[in-house]
């Protein structure tokens, strides 16, 4: 009996929490203006947008352990997003407790929580995007094919607004390209894009679509102001030259920018190889600055950093969120815009810092 009513005061409590939290974003809502065009397709998405490779993941996120209690926050991050205008959300078939086969799947989540919300206002629109894993069995334009369907029937929908070529496979990627093209021609998507594609794969792939008259509408990338191997590697300016929009993935650095983490009191499970109690010291001159500047605008460091990803221009960053609080957050990177001098300023300050170690196939 006392844990039965601990669980309803907790019911209250989180209840009068996210419906203050929804108040608080709702100050952010974005409006149609506040949308920006993926690259030279016909598919508009908000500034920001929302990653969902943590919903479901008892793999990478999560303390390894995936709940209901999880679960319900999830949800949440996805209402609170929503109700300040952000309405673009990333996931994939490999995001999940099971990876793409499993039963909780971040694709599943996510097509449930459009469902949820469409029956409460059948006006929203969101704009989803998934992507294609480029397994070593898998060969030829049908296969890109099939994995969609299998998509669009965990998510629940007749077809998605974006699909991505997860990475770059070993062998099969002309297959692969001319099975995103079959896919723009059956209506099964918006518009195609890659990711963790090199200088020479972004031309390669933006080539071939172009002889079939389809634009490639993003590459997404791992990209924050701590973690700039697209502009040194010349990701960034292809995606610029070329027409392309960068969607920026990791873009608060898996948390590590947000100042949530001290040498201290370092990240855990797999992110403490990456932010290592070293590493973080480095970080620490860059982190008060972040914050002083955040101070002038009333900005937390997160709202600063995801800020200097959209003054870049071309770049859509995409933050993972897992509960209200984070959505919310993020909500308040918009809005508002950095000065040149202080994204200038950021971008020296993190040059002195060794960068972390970044997704292998990037190079491929």
């Amino acid at each position: 009996m006392a844990m039965h009513v601990s669980s309803a005061c907790f019911s209250v409590f989180s209840h009068r929490r996210v419906h203050k939290i929804r108040a608080v974003a709702s100050e952010n809502v974005t409006t149609e203006d506040d949308k920006v065009k993926l690259g030279g397709s016909d598919l508009k998405v908000t500034k920001l947008g929302i990653g969902a490779w943590s919903w479901g993941d008892t793999s990478y996120w999560n303390n390894f352990e995936w709940d209901d209690r999880k679960m319900k926050a999830a949800k949440s991050a996805f209402d609170v997003s929503v109700d300040a205008g952000i309405t673009f959300f990333d996931t994939a078939e490999v995001y999940g407790s099971r990876a793409s086969f499993g039963a909780i799947n971040s694709e599943t989540l996510l097509g449930r929580f459009v469902k949820e919300r469409k029956e409460k206002d059948p006006g929203v629109e969101v704009a989803i995007a998934t992507k294609f894993a480029a397994l070593p069995w898998r060969l030829g334009r049908q296969s890109v094919i099939t994995a969609l369907k299998d998509s669009l029937g965990r998510l629940g929908v007749s077809s998605v607004e974006l699909y991505q070529l997860h990475w770059p496979g070993i062998w099969g990627n002309e297959g692969y390209l001319d099975g995103l093209g079959d896919a723009v021609e059956q209506g099964l998507v918006k518009a195609v894009g890659v990711s963790n594609y090199s200088e020479r794969r972004l031309r390669e792939a933006h080539k071939k679509l172009q002889k079939r008259g389809i634009p490639l509408a993003s590459n997404q990338v791992n990209y924050s102001l701590i973690y700039r191997a697209p502009e040194e590697k010349g990701v960034k300016s292809t995606c610029d030259e070329l027409g392309i929009t960068l969607i920026a993935y990791s873009p608060i650095a898996q948390g590590a920018l947000t100042g949530k983490y001290t040498p201290e009191n370092p990240p855990t499970g797999p992110r403490r190889q990456i932010y290592t109690p070293e590493f973080l010291t480095r970080l620490q001159p860059l982190l008060n600055r972040i914050k002083e500047i955040g101070e002038k605008y009333s900005k937390t460091n997160t709202q600063v950093v995801l800020n200097w990803l959209i003054a870049q221009d071309n770049v859509v960053p995409i933050p993972g969120a897992k509960n209200a609080e984070q959505a919310a957050e993020f909500a308040g990177a918009l809005g508002w815009k950095l000065d040149n001098e202080e994204v200038a300023e950021l971008r020296s300050l993190a040059t002195e810092i060794r960068p972390v170690t970044g997704f292998p196939v990037e190079n491929l």
